[in-house]
């Protein structure tokens, strides 16, 4: 099929998804590799390759980087200790695991190994697909790992391919390429990130900003392979340095462009992506000789159910060392293991590590196993994503983990804690910026509103939380409905009455300096009228004008104040990256709203 025809049919593939899946009650990416595979019954579709360094060198640094961006790097640091080991040994001991599996059924070892390899890492973009239902901390221990562990599987990728040639393979050999593949790779995310923050911390274009930035995980993925180095690990350090410095390199215009445009392109990439992976498993599957079916189908389960078996056995045995002390309630009883287990999805990387296989080595000939290969690995991805993914909102009700309201806690500490911080120094900023008593007590007003709001939003949700466990202790105790519906009612009065609140204290008022207006109307019978004139007004002092600029001035250098104590609290651990991102979002909005926003937008 010619490349427009294609993209059109993955196009309204991806509209069939995103249209089917709330309606269906399934998750998007589900939907998607069914319809895939549907496809995949078409013997024309069925032909569209997946080529593999499509899914390396397009797909991954963009997909990779993003949720490099939206990973919190201060989860990061906290969970090393898991991190590294899942990211590095249970790679190894999966791929070698499940190399044994496929050698009693007389696969080769070096054919096993490099299934093993393709197998092995969870895949980022399935997991952040599928993985929202966990609690945040889970999530984001889930995401960091897999960021990281296509690096340790492309490293196994490569020795297996080496002892596929009959190259001599040692000890310091394989030391060699894992520190060039991790060391190397850090290295090159970093000096792309460093070049990225010099070239951009004088930057105000927005349409440069975003260019630079969409070139970050391009420009790292090929300086890493330059140098033999990990692409993926450049990929992923870079956009952590970027997300961490990203106040001092963009603007709130630039922040809002890209805040629009990477999580569309990304889901469009996602989609796409898992559309092709229900397409390639159906010509894989119809690439492979009937005789072979039933011995790969029994490789493809065993491969799975080791994989499993493996992964919830790794954290087992390390959970002692893995738990740290801000950590203590997550992933480290059983049934916490088991919802991790089960969201240790498999996807594009292990796709397109199977399909790099090559089907013949000149001077060698034709490579023997790379059917099995590509089959048993596009059957446990298939299998990872429908059973896994379908299966595991049931196993998070079952878990009943408990609530993490971390995230809605440090939300609201830095919301009280950049407006009480604002009303200390108002006085300050407007004696800086010339500003009238009339405006500053104006917007001593607004900060104060918006102070209570935030109390009141706090107070509720701790009510909330205070009527749940009630709730649960009574049910314990006697019925579940009595303690249910209580809660409820009270949670719902207490935020009902802080909006009501704040819609009463923010409602426009029909008077000005005690002096009544008519009410602002108009109905279709009669056009709008001008309610209030004046011949008397004097631009030179005290107009609406001079009102409306000495406000706007003193609006955007309380919006200033506000990001500076943001980024103190960031700089101090007080809170984590991702609220700090929530939160500048919604200063970036009442930014532009103060300064108008570029024509081009």
């Amino acid at each position: 099929m010619e490349g427009l025809e294609v993209t059109v049919l993955l196009g309204l593939a991806i509209l069939a998804g995103t249209v089917l899946a709330p309606r269906l009650r399934i998750a998007t990416p589900l939907v998607l590799v069914v319809i895939g595979l549907l496809l995949g019954f078409v013997p024309a579709l069925r032909d569209i390759q997946l080529p593999p360094e499509t899914v390396l060198l397009l797909f991954l640094p963009v997909m990779l980087f993003w949720e490099s961006l939206t990973t919190s790097l201060r989860a990061v640091r906290q969970s090393l200790r898991y991190i590294v080991p899942m990211s590095t040994l249970l790679v190894v001991a999966s791929a070698f695991t499940v190399a044994w599996i496929a050698t009693l059924f007389g696969v080769p070892f070096h054919t096993a190994l490099l299934l093993g390899a393709a197998v092995a890492p969870p895949d980022a973009t399935a997991v952040a697909a599928l993985g929202r239902l966990l609690p945040e901390r889970m999530f984001m221990k889930l995401k960091a790992e897999s960021l990281t562990n296509d690096g340790t599987a492309l490293v196994l990728y490569s020795i297996a391919l080496s002892l596929a040639l009959g190259e001599n393979i040692s000890g310091w050999s394989i030391t060699g390429m894992v520190s060039v593949s991790y060391l190397g790779g850090a290295a090159a995310g970093i000096a792309v990130a460093a070049l990225v923050y010099l070239a951009l911390r004088r930057a105000r274009d927005a349409l440069v900003i975003n260019t630079t930035l969409l070139l970050v995980p391009f420009v790292a993925f090929l300086l890493a392979e330059l140098v033999g180095a990990s692409g993926v690990l450049a990929v992923v350090f870079a956009g952590l340095i970027v997300a961490w410095s990203h106040a001092g390199i963009t603007t709130a215009t630039s922040r809002r462009q890209a805040q629009l445009a990477w999580p569309f392109g990304v889901y469009l990439l996602n989609g796409a992506l898992f559309v092709l992976i229900g397409l390639e498993v159906q010509y894989v599957v119809h690439d492979v000789p009937a005789r072979q079916l039933g011995m790969l189908v029994a490789i493809t389960i065993a491969t799975w159910i080791a994989l499993i078996v493996v992964r919830y056995l790794f954290q087992t045995l390390f959970a002692p060392f893995s738990r740290t002390p801000r950590d203590p309630r997550f992933g480290h009883h059983h049934r916490g293991r088991i919802v991790n287990t089960f969201a240790g999805f498999r996807g594009a990387v292990s796709l397109a590590i199977a399909l790099s296989v090559p089907a013949s080595i000149e001077g060698i000939g034709e490579l023997t196993g790379r059917d099995i290969v590509a089959f048993v690995t596009g059957g446990v991805i298939l299998v990872s994503l429908l059973v896994q993914g379908t299966l595991l909102p049931a196993i998070v009700r079952w878990a009943r983990l408990p609530q993490d309201d971390t995230a809605a806690e440090e939300y609201e500490l830095a919301q009280r804690t950049i407006t009480g911080a604002t009303v200390a120094v108002l006085d300050d900023l407007a004696a800086e910026h010339g500003i009238s008593d009339e405006v500053r007590d104006r917007i001593r007003r607004e900060t104060y509103e918006y102070l209570e709001l935030a109390n009141a939003r706090a107070y509720a949700r701790q009510s909330r939380a205070d009527a749940a466990s009630i709730s649960e202790l009574e049910s314990m105790l006697s019925t579940p409905e009595a303690g249910n519906h209580a809660g409820a009612g009270d949670d719902a009065d207490d935020e009902g009455a802080a909006d009501a609140s704040w819609a009463r204290s923010t409602a426009p008022s029909n008077s000005i300096g005690g002096a009544a207006m008519p009410a602002l109307s108009a109905s279709p019978a009669s056009p709008l009228e001008m309610i209030a004139t004046s011949d008397d007004i004097d631009l030179t002092q005290r107009s609406p004008i001079t009102r409306h600029e000495e406000a706007t001035r003193l609006r955007l250098a309380v919006l200033e104040r506000k990001r500076a104590v943001l980024h103190r609290l960031r700089r101090e651990g007080t809170i984590d990256d991702l609220v700090v991102r929530r939160i500048e979002h919604h200063l970036d909005i009442d930014e532009l709203r103060l300064r108008g926003v570029d024509p081009l937008e």
